[in-house]
């Protein structure tokens, strides 16, 4: 058996069960496999639905727009693009969206430390990791702002960095403020399905 066969099946066993995993985990998984890492216990991640990616290409363009429009010095980076959250080995997110306000946080591997925004877009398979275990992980790392999309129940819920534990429910219909920014809103109506 070779190295590469030997190490898939390391791998694979380390997935069924376990928290000692490390980057290293991630990087040797093969091409065209994700995922992401929470205090050594890796989650394989499943391509995302239609509604996760149209939702996604809108607020890409808004939230782009935004920062050239106002000349402003952050980065919005979509995943997948790496997030060394808590600059362990331990630890490793692909948000579907990071807003990056801080330029030496940036190399050519990803974000090394916390986003400024951290948007995710809930899938199926993604439900109980946004709304539980990432939440945790992002106030920890010092996430300022952290927006969890519901395609599904329609909703976005909003956690902020200096009221964490009291997050904010928005419904579709609504305008949303971006609180990294004075005057930024965000719209889902178009998602609505009624």
């Amino acid at each position: 058996m070779d190295h590469a066969q030997i190490r898939k099946e390391e791998l694979f066993m380390k997935i069924k069960g376990g928290k000692g995993h490390t980057i290293a985990d991630i990087e040797a998984l093969p091409d065209g496999e994700r995922a992401e890492l929470i205090d050594g216990e890796m989650f394989m991640m499943s391509p995302p639905m239609t509604v996760h990616q149209r939702i996604l290409v809108k607020l890409i363009f808004e939230i782009e727009t935004y920062i050239r429009k106002n000349k402003g010095n952050c980065e919005l980076l979509p995943a997948p693009f790496g997030v060394y959250i808590k600059k362990d080995d331990r630890n490793y997110v692909e948000p579907d969206i990071s807003v990056i306000c801080h330029g030496d946080r940036l190399d050519e591997k990803g974000c090394h430390g916390a986003p400024d925004l951290v948007i995710e877009i809930v899938s199926p398979s993604s439900r109980k990791m946004d709304y539980v275990r990432k939440p945790v992980l992002y106030q920890e790392a010092g996430v300022r702002e952290y927006w969890i999309v519901d395609p599904k129940k329609e909703t976005v819920t909003v956690y902020e960095a200096d009221k964490w534990d009291i997050p904010v429910c928005h419904t579709f219909s609504e305008r949303i403020p971006v609180g990294i920014y004075e005057d930024m809103y965000l719209e889902f109506t178009e998602f609505r399905k009624c």
